[in-house]
């Protein structure tokens, strides 16, 4: 196995989940007492939140980027970055690497085009389902893709921010992002992305009418893929 970098941290909670999705598909598919070996950079979320509610991104791209160097020199042979909205600096945070640096976008739409799947739903921060990073890198891969109304994604904003990111599981939110869900299937929405990696901790598929892309799921997959050259 090659041994794989994680930038994480934003939030630790999607992180932990990383780390287990991970070693249990390794586990899963060496058997034995085998796990991932692994390198993880957790940093403090608080003042890149506060950055980016700033739109500071040439800030966060150089500190990220940072981060990924010093993983890449402590011997990783490839990262990922466990967050969707912070690959909004994927390409800030790539330019300084000489390893592979695997997009979160790639094994979504993966899964889209496997099951033939034309259209995909959106959801996310407001960074993620309005700023175009993500959608342009599914549009590039033949996905379309739809969002959220202004009001719904202003409320899984707030949600995310204040509640999934704390370890906050509220009833009422998931009911909330069904609700989200079932709109978007009737608007033409083949499959929903959940486009920030703690939205998987609130909803599964049996929430959902059509075909569900937790993107947590599928980038840990992707990761393990690389690091067994599957």
């Amino acid at each position: 196995m090659k041994n794989l970098g994680i930038l994480g941290g934003m939030s630790w909670e999607s992180t932990l989940e990383y780390y287990r999705l991970i070693n249990q598909e390794v586990h899963r598919r060496l058997g034995n007492l085998h796990s991932a070996p692994i390198l993880m950079n957790s940093v403090d979320f608080a003042p890149l939140a506060t950055l980016m509610h700033n739109h500071d991104w040439k800030t966060i791209g150089s500190i990220l980027g940072g981060h990924a160097r010093n993983l890449e020199a402590a011997g990783a042979q490839g990262l990922i970055l466990t967050t969707n909205t912070m690959h909004k600096v994927y390409d800030r945070i790539s330019q300084d690497l000489t390893i592979p640096f695997l997009h979160i976008a790639l094994p979504v739409a993966q899964a889209f085009r496997t099951r033939d799947l034309k259209t995909a739903g959106l959801l996310g921060t407001s960074f993620t389902m309005e700023d175009g990073f993500l959608r342009s890198k599914l549009e590039s891969e033949g996905i379309d893709v739809l969002i959220p109304e202004e009001a719904q994604r202003r409320e899984i904003h707030r949600i995310i921010f204040e509640e999934l990111v704390q370890g906050i599981l509220q009833k009422s939110s998931r009911e909330y992002f069904r609700k989200v869900i079932y709109d978007l299937a009737e608007k033409g929405a083949q499959g929903i992305v959940l486009g920030c990696t703690e939205i998987g901790l609130l909803v599964q598929q049996e929430d959902c009418p059509v075909y569900m892309a937790d993107t947590t799921v599928l980038h840990a997959g992707a990761a393990v893929d690389w690091m067994l050259d599957t």
